[in-house]
């Protein structure tokens, strides 16, 4: 429900009154003494999703848009024809569930900071996520998420560009730009200076540290947290739900594979650096491309009809340039997803031909301990390039002849040749 407050312009009274009155609305009028060009002020409340209609038709009778206009919550509203109006405008679809265009603009533009306090809390939470990430600290990356000023700008340019708002768009891509950049390049140094003041141990592995390693490979389930977060982004601006959540999901698709992207680069590995920096671009314009198709389909067009038709033209073409975008990004993806679907059945099909092999009589007294498949360094695309069998066995027995033998086995299952090594661990039982 919300209570909007209406300056009213000399010599408009009459005609406001009149549209209040023939739309069924309650309405309190306070007379204007300040002796501007305004002779009144009316308060009358409304159903959420009757706000829109009915400022458009006071629009359409001719009121100053010079008039300023006031759109408040309201917690309760007791009155019969406020009833009848909710009975009207709320049929339960899509479009009567969300706010007015007027109050989503203002929601998307409040969501965006000054550049300098956007610029500053980025910075902070890469510094954070670079740190949880080290830390291999699954709380600490939810911390950066949750400082990351990053809805306002991702959900802004679908607003710009539904509601023909050209200088919210501009903005909105802007601040995503330098928000990534800065992002990227704040983790970096940050990471850069860990590293060459030792505060993590020398010679840190960052590919065997899980929280960075699983976003050094992304896979085609990352477009899921992007998608998801730009639908669950619109629905709460444009239904007015809490979006504080929503954001903390929005970057969670941004900042830790930003965070990613500069410890591979501070640590020398630029190749490594590539899944993660893709994944960033592929999130930010997934969040852009389900916020602007959720918007459009929620009904949001621009105030004035006669650009109804080239915003609409405008929509598609920004709809069609980020699914094809995307689609290239996530063919990338899907190329990381099966290298690593590779590597899994790989590892599988390594199990058991080594279960099969010391299942036979001759190797009844060798049990295998441990198997461990590891990686080349060819990011983002992995593939195996040795293989670890611990295995035990009777005190000083060894058996030379397994290594040919699983040699053999394993590289049946690989196009390029993979390493074999055989390590013994003397097994006494009593």
């Amino acid at each position: 429900m919300r209570l909007v407050q209406l300056t009213v312009p000399t010599g408009q009274r009459q005609t406001i009154l009149e549209t209040l009155d023939d739309q069924g609305i309650d309405y309190v009028v306070n007379e204007e003494t300040s002796d501007r060009d305004y002779t009144a002020v009316v308060y009358f409340p409304l159903p959420s999703a009757a706000v829109e209609p009915v400022l458009d038709s006071l629009q359409d009778q001719g009121f100053d848009d010079e008039a300023y206009t006031v759109v408040v919550d309201a917690e309760t509203v007791i009155s019969r024809r406020f009833e009848s109006l909710r009975e009207k405008y709320e049929n339960g679809d899509v479009e009567s569930d969300r706010i007015s265009r007027q109050e989503l603009q203002a929601e998307a533009e409040s969501l965006t900071p000054t550049f300098g306090v956007y610029a500053t809390m980025t910075i902070v939470s890469a510094v954070v996520a670079t740190a949880g990430l080290l830390l291999d600290s699954p709380a600490v990356v939810v911390g950066s998420m949750v400082i990351a000023p990053l809805i306002g700008p991702a959900l802004g340019a679908g607003v710009g560009s539904v509601l023909d708002e050209e200088d919210l768009f501009l903005k909105s891509i802007k601040y995503q730009l330098v928000g990534v950049l800065l992002a990227i390049g704040a983790a970096a140094v940050f990471a850069w200076t860990v590293r060459v003041t030792n505060i993590v141990p020398p010679g840190l592995d960052i590919s065997a540290v899980d929280e960075i390693s699983e976003r050094l490979a992304p896979d085609l389930l990352s477009l899921a947290v992007a998608l998801g977060a730009g639908v669950a982004g619109i629905v709460s601006i444009s239904t007015g739900i809490s979006v504080a959540l929503v954001g903390v999901m929005i970057a969670a698709a941004l900042i830790p594979p930003a965070a990613a992207a500069g410890i591979a680069i501070a640590w020398g590995q630029p190749s490594a650096a590539i899944g993660s920096t893709v994944l960033v671009f592929v999130n930010v314009l997934s969040v852009n491309l389900a916020g602007l198709v959720t918007l459009w389909y929620a009904g949001y067009r621009p105030e004035n009809l006669f650009e109804l038709g080239p915003t609409q033209q405008r929509v598609r073409r920004r709809v069609a340039g980020l699914v094809i975008i995307v689609l290239l990004f996530g063919v990338f993806l899907g190329g990381i997803t099966y290298a690593s679907y590779s590597a899994g059945t790989f590892e599988e099909n390594t199990r058991e031909e080594v279960e099969l092999l010391l299942d036979q009589e001759e190797y009844e007294a060798y049990q295998m301990l441990e198997l461990e498949v590891v990686m080349d360094d060819n990011y983002p695309f992995l593939s195996p390039e040795r293989v670890i069998v611990t295995i035990g066995g009777p005190p000083g027995e060894t058996a030379p002849e397994l290594v040919d033998e699983l040699h053999e086995r394993i590289n049946q299952h690989v196009d390029e040749p993979v390493g074999v090594e055989i390590r013994y661990v003397e097994v006494a039982e009593r």
